[in-house]
């Protein structure tokens, strides 16, 4: 049996929290209607997916198979948030997506490197992962902004609804100058109308 590599641990806790990650996205995303959300979980739950299978594959490749554990302790909470008949807004709120994360907080990913035993292969993928996740962390804070601009009337629905206001005022404005045009071109022709006539009397 290959000698069990001392990040295997860690390699088997991304996977099995990544997969816990993409059950509960993709379950909000099934019942999910904002369309900007439903894009932005789509992602993420594909990216959570893709990160747990990549890192059990790797642990396959090292000799070993992902070992079974609890799921994360928030899994169930998460999971009946998402499966609730709240609002997408309101499930955001649940889940804490509108609260600013501090500047004074750890970086979770800090500690990945750490372990210099580390091989190539595998550190390619965590670096990878590492910069995905980031990514993802920045994918979802603005999706929350905009959620929550919609919600409270500041962007979003309000916006749409002044463009079309804007756009049926500009049709009203166009309506309103051609037929002002069409009303000074029949004065203009009931006027040479009106002299041809006084001149044919006066003949």
């Amino acid at each position: 049996m290959a000698e069990k590599p001392t990040y295997l641990g860690l390699l088997n806790g991304v996977s099995i929290a990544e997969g816990n990650a993409a059950d509960y996205l993709e379950a909000w995303l099934e019942r999910a209607t904002d369309p900007d959300l439903r894009a932005t979980l789509r992602t993420v739950a594909y990216r959570e997916r893709e990160h747990s299978l990549a890192f059990a594959k790797r642990i396959n490749e090292l000799g070993f198979e992902v070992q079974p554990s609890d799921r994360i302790p928030d899994f169930a909470e998460q999971m009946s948030i998402v499966t609730s008949d709240c609002s997408d807004y309101e499930k955001a709120e649940a889940l804490g997506l509108f609260k600013a994360r501090s500047t004074d907080e750890p970086d979770i990913f800090s500690g990945f490197f750490n372990d210099t035993t580390i091989d190539i292969q595998t550190g390619a993928l965590l670096g990878r992962y590492v910069c995905e996740e980031r990514d993802t962390g920045r994918m979802i804070a603005a999706c929350a902004a905009k959620l929550k601009a919609k919600h409270d009337g500041d962007g979003g629905a309000s916006s749409d609804r002044l463009a079309a206001l804007e756009s049926k005022l500009d049709q009203v404005c166009d309506a309103v100058t051609q037929l002002t045009a069409a009303v000074a071109a029949g004065g203009a022709t009931n006027g040479t109308k009106s002299k041809t006539k006084t001149r044919a009397a006066s003949s």
